[in-house]
């Protein structure tokens, strides 16, 4: 089984009876971990910070978090915090974090990881919306 880490928080959401997962990608400092706190006040659950151990089971794409960061999570300003985390999800939504400004009516974009294409928008994750966005299209199926 090929397994990869990249540089992305996950999060999962219990919809319905389904827990849906996100990968929020993006370079150091653009508000992933950020964007994933304030997700997690509103029933997200924390499954890694700031780095995602990825594998394919069942032609779907899963996440973990790797071994030596499971359960915790960086908020800038206070350090390191323990956090409840779940020990997997399945990845259905990939967001590209970015500060540039985003399309007002974006083409439908994806994303390939391990050879499984994610459907993907892009979030400026400090911006007031950007968590409503985020929960809105993580509940499409």
């Amino acid at each position: 089984m090929s397994k990869l880490v990249i540089h992305a928080t996950s999060l999962s959401l219990l919809v319905g009876h389904v827990w849906r997962g996100v990968l929020i990608m993006g370079p150091s400092g653009s508000g992933k971990s950020d964007l994933a706190l304030r997700a997690l006040e509103k029933g997200c659950a924390l499954v890694s910070d700031d780095y995602s151990l990825l594998w394919i089971s069942g032609g779907r794409l899963y996440a973990s978090a790797p071994e030596s960061i499971a359960g915790r999570m960086e908020v800038r300003g206070l350090g390191i915090v323990a956090e409840n985390a779940r020990r997997l999800t399945r990845i259905d939504l990939a967001v590209l974090a970015q500060s540039d400004p985003i399309e007002r009516m974006p083409e439908h974009e994806t994303t390939t990881v391990l050879g499984q294409t994610i459907p993907t928008i892009r979030l400026n994750p400090r911006e007031a919306s950007s968590l409503s966005k985020l929960l809105t299209r993580l509940k499409v199926p």
